[in-house]
Order: structure tokens, then C-alpha cells, then sequence
């Protein structure tokens, strides 16, 4: 599933190609892309037609299309989600689940979605943050409609309980090492948790733990201020590393609005590389069943802890 680093890739295509245009006509060439739409498909469609996009932003592993009149289209990209534009006439690939196109005859806006896991929705703006300041840690929080003092970040209602990414102003580091503490569960379960902490799904979890050297199975409770410290900046270094890449592509599933693949791939240390030599020590990488999934660790650089949380 698209992690922070590629929803990131694609709300910046967006800021670039799509906002301040005004939409001419939607094409829902799929029910399930709407499903969550309580006005089915027509009515998401006439709804939408007609709207100026003022911003493209981003929490996490959503984004949105801020319109006028204090509404959002919400996308979730799911497992294999794209949002692309281009030459409007270009033939429709038969994994098209919505079209938007724009009153200008411009680049048209294609929802394609292989798996139907990802949806669109529309949704009022209503949910904020608290009054932001810049990120003392250069994050990269769009640069679109900067917030002046005492201003708030509006965000879609359904997605207003999600946690600020790290990368974001709204993140607070000492509120996050409290609660992180709290806990009872291992530290890559916590970093899991969208509640807690938002943007991070397993590919980054697992680099930023081999980078901060913790084990995914250590108990939350027994980090201290230090190890939170130093796993944070671990987090905030990789997503900034993928980021730079254009995240991270094992398949033409993850691309940019322009259909390019990310290349974070080649700098993985941890993810997927079971069996070879660990970059810092050398010791074979080991791959762990971990919620359906699977964690990559060092045996070596990042030690099982004695009690651990599966």
C-alpha cells in the first residue's frame, strides 16, 4: 500500500496540474470507486462538475482536493490507487474507475485502480489542526496555503481523527514519545497505528527501525526518551530520503500523476532483503511473520529484546 513518500509524489503532481481549474464533467466507470459516497455515483458526479480545485493536500496516507464552497474529494489510494493525468483524448485503459475532465480542454484527471481497494468521496472540510508553526525538523508539509499565526489547517471530517504525519507542523514530538510510551505493544505495531502516528506503513517502519537499530518486536513501554528521539529522526530521514526518490515502485502499480515509478527501491537496507548481508555488519537479514505480513530485521544490529510483543 502507497506510504506517505508516494501519496506525498502524487498530491505535488496534483498541486502542479490541477488546481485552480475547474471541473467540466466526472465519469464514475465504476460503482465501487464511490462506495463510500452516500450519494451514489450520479449524484457524486453532478456534484463535483461545476467545482474550482483550490488545494491538493495530504495526511498521511490520504489526500484531497480542497474545492470551493468548503467540500473536499477525498482519495484513499488503497494496494494499487493511481491518480493521472494527461491528454484527454488518450485512450480510457479498462482499470479506469473515474474521469475527470476540465473546462479549460486541458489534461484530464484518470482514478485508476486495478484492485478496486481505493475510493473517492466527497465530504465537507470540517475537522482542523491546532494553530500551526513551521516544523523546527524541515519537514516537508505542502507549501500550499501557507497558515499565518493563529490560522488552522482545515481537514476532511471523515479523516479528522488520523494523527499528524511526522513530516508535518501539527506533529508533536513530546505529545508522541508520551503516548508511544504508554503503550503495551511492540514499537513497529505502534508506528503502524494511523491514530498515533500517520503516513507509516511497513516498507518505512522496517527501514527506520534497522536505521534507529530496534527491533520491531521491543516493547513500547520500555523505550526511553533517547530511543524515541533517535527513532523519530529515523522515520523522518527515510521519508525524506523516498520522497526525494519519488517513493518507492516494486511494480507499475506505485507511479507519479505522470505514470513514472519511484526508485526508493534501490536504497532499501532492510525491506524485502531476506537472506542478504546487512549493510552495516554483514549479518543475512531475517524476515519475520508479522500481522499477515512480514517484518525485515538484523539479528545482529537490531537484538531481540528478552520480552517482546509479537
Amino acid at each position: 500500500m502507497p506510504e506517505l513518500p508516494e501519496v506525498e509524489t502524487v498530491r505535488a503532481g496534483l498541486e502542479r496540474h490541477v488546481v485552480g481549474r475547474t471541473v467540466a464533467d466526472v465519469q464514475v466507470l465504476h460503482p465501487r470507486v464511490v462506495r463510500r459516497d452516500l450519494a451514489g455515483p450520479a449524484g457524486f458526479a453532478a456534484a463535483i462538475a461545476g467545482r474550482t480545485v483550490k488545494r491538493a493536500e495530504r495526511r498521511g496516507k490520504y489526500l484531497w482536493l480542497a474545492l470551493d464552497d468548503d467540500e473536499a474529494l477525498l482519495a484513499h489510494l488503497g494496494m494499487s490507487g493511481q491518480l493521472l493525468v494527461g491528454d484527454p483524448d488518450r485512450p480510457l485503459s479498462p482499470h479506469v474507475r473515474a474521469r475527470f475532465t476540465f473546462t479549460d480542454g486541458g489534461s484530464d484527471l484518470r482514478f485508476t485502480d486495478q484492485r478496486t481497494f481505493g475510493h473517492l468521496m466527497l465530504c465537507p472540510l470540517g475537522g482542523s489542526d491546532p494553530p500551526q508553526t513551521p516544523p523546527a525538523h524541515g519537514g516537508i508539509r505542502p507549501p500550499i496555503s501557507p497558515l499565518g499565526p493563529g490560522e488552522t489547517r482545515e481537514l476532511p471530517a471523515p479523516i479528522a481523527h488520523i494523527a499528524p504525519d511526522p513530516m508535518e507542523a501539527a506533529f508533536d514530538d513530546g505529545d508522541f514519545a508520551a503516548r508511544l510510551t504508554r503503550r503495551h505493544t511492540g514499537v513497529k505495531r505502534a508506528l503502524l497505528d494511523q491514530s498515533l502516528i500517520s503516513g507509516v506503513g511497513n516498507i518505512y517502519a522496517d527501514e527506520a527501525l534497522w536505521r534507529a537499530r530496534l527491533h520491531w518486536a521491543r516493547p513500547t513501554e520500555t523505550l526511553k526518551r533517547g530511543e524515541v528521539a533517535r527513532l523519530l529522526g529515523a522515520v523522518r530521514e527515510v521519508l525524506s530520503e523516498a520522497l526525494r526518490a519519488g517513493g518507492t515502485s516494486f511494480d507499475t502499480l506505485y507511479v507519479n500523476v505522470n505514470g513514472e515509478s519511484g526508485y526508493f527501491d534501490r536504497s532499501l537496507q532492510a525491506y524485502g532483503r531476506e537472506g542478504e548481508p546487512c549493510s552495516r555488519c554483514g549479518t543475512p537479514i531475517r524476515r519475520d511473520a508479522f500481522m499477515n505480513r512480514s517484518s525485515y530485521s538484523c539479528p545482529h544490529c537490531q537484538p531481540r529484546p528478552r520480552r517482546a510483543h509479537p
